[in-house]
C-alpha cells in the first residue's frame, strides 16, 4: 500500500488538474506569462540599468534568465537564512543544547558553511526549474490578469495556498523517505543528519541535490494547478522560515495541534533516530505510512536531561557512536 502511494497521488493530481484546467480562471496559462515580479524588478532597477550582462544578452533571453533567476535566489534564501536564524538562534533557540553530548565541535560554524555553499549548487540547480516558470510553462498568474472580485480574489489565494501546502507536504514526505534508503543515504541526506542537536543554522545544511529534490514540489505545483503569483512568493518565504523553525529546539505547540503538526519536536527525533517523523508540516503521511513516533518531549524525556545526566563537554562526531538511532538501511 505504501509503495502505491506516490502513483495514487499523481493520478489524483492529474484528474485535478483535469479540473482546474475547466476553470474561466485559467484561460492565461496558455499564453506567455511576463516576466516573473522579483526578475522583472532586478532586471529594471539593476541587471539591465547597469549593464551587468553582455549587450545582446536581452531580457528574455533563457541564459540570462538562467542567471539573473540564480542570483535572484541566493540572494533572496541567504538573506531570509542569515536574517532569521541568528534570531531564532538568540531569542528562540535552547541554548543548553550546545552542552549536549552530540553537539559537535564549531557546529555552528559548520551549519553556516554548508548552507552558504550548498546553496550557490542548489541555486543553480533550481535556477532551471524557475526557468520554466518564467518562460510561461506554468499557471502562474496575477489578479489584475483575470476578471474577479475582491471575495473571488480571497477564496482563489485561500485555494492556492491550501493546495500548495498539502500537494508540497505529501510529495516531500515521500522524497525525505526516499532519501533515507540505504543507497541514497549515503551520498545524499547523510550531511544533513551529521548534525544531531541541530540549530536553526543547519535548517538548510543539506547536500545540494538533497535541498532541490525537497524544494521540487513547491515547483512543479504551479505547473499543474493555477497558483496565485503574490502567494506563490510569500509561501516561498514562509517555507524558508518554517525550515528554520522546526529546527530552533522549540517544542512548544497548542495541546489541541500536537498530534497534527510536525514541528520542531517531531524533527528533532527525525535528526536523532533517522527512521521516523518523515513530514514537513503535517503527521498525516507518517501516521499513515506507519513512520510516526510520538516526540520524546511528549513522552517526558528532554534532551536537556542529557546535559544535566552526561559529560557536558562538547564531543566531536567521531564519538557520537551509540546515543541515537541507527540509519535507515532498506
Amino acid at each position: 500500500m505504501i509503495l502505491k502511494m506516490p502513483a495514487l497521488l499523481l493520478s489524483a493530481s492529474c484528474h485535478l488538474s483535469r479540473l482546474f484546467s475547466q476553470s474561466r480562471f485559467v484561460s492565461f496559462s496558455t499564453r506567455l506569462i511576463k516576466m516573473d515580479l522579483v526578475v522583472d524588478i532586478a532586471d529594471r532597477y539593476f541587471f539591465t540599468k547597469y549593464n551587468i550582462y553582455p549587450g545582446d544578452w536581452s531580457e528574455d533571453y533563457w541564459l540570462r534568465q538562467c542567471f539573473s533567476s540564480a542570483i535572484l535566489c541566493y540572494i533572496g534564501g541567504t538573506t531570509i537564512y542569515l536574517t532569521v536564524s541568528p534570531l531564532v538562534f538568540w531569542f528562540i533557540f535552547d541554548h543548553r543544547l550546545m552542552k549536549h553530548p552530540l553537539f559537535l565541535k564549531n557546529q555552528i560554524r559548520r551549519e553556516m558553511w554548508m548552507s552558504l555553499t550548498a546553496g550557490i549548487f542548489l541555486c543553480l540547480l533550481t535556477s532551471v526549474v524557475l526557468l520554466l516558470e518564467l518562460r510561461g510553462y506554468s499557471k502562474l498568474y496575477s489578479m489584475d490578469e483575470i476578471d474577479v472580485t475582491v471575495y473571488e480574489a480571497i477564496v482563489l489565494v485561500i485555494r492556492d495556498s491550501v493546495g500548495l501546502i498539502l500537494f508540497s507536504d505529501c510529495l516531500i514526505y515521500w522524497i525525505h523517505r526516499f532519501l533515507h534508503h540505504r543507497y541514497i543515504y549515503r551520498h545524499l541526506h547523510k550531511q544533513h543528519h551529521k548534525w544531531k542537536i541541530p540549530t536553526p543554522f543547519a535548517s538548510i545544511a543539506f547536500h545540494p541535490f538533497d535541498g532541490f529534490l525537497q524544494s521540487v514540489p513547491y515547483h512543479i505545483y504551479p505547473c499543474i494547478f493555477p497558483t496565485n503569483r503574490h502567494a506563490y512568493l510569500v509561501l516561498f518565504f514562509l517555507v524558508i522560515v518554517w525550515t528554520i523553525s522546526i529546527h530552533d529546539g522549540d517544542y512548544r505547540v497548542p495541546t489541541v495541534l500536537r498530534p497534527f503538526i510536525n514541528g520542531s519536536a517531531h524533527h528533532t527525533d527525525h535528526h536523532l533516530f533517522y527512521n521516523y517523523n518523515y513530514g514537513q508540516y503535517f503527521t498525516f503521511w507518517d501516521r499513515i505510512a506507519g513512520s510516526y513516533r510520538s516526540p520524546s518531549v511528549y513522552e517526558g524525556v528532554s534532551l536537556v536531561d542529557a546535559v544535566n545526566k552526561k559529560a557536558t563537554k562538547v564531543i566531536d562526531e567521531g564519538e557520537c557512536n551509540g546515543y541515537v538511532g541507527k540509519a535507515h538501511e532498506g
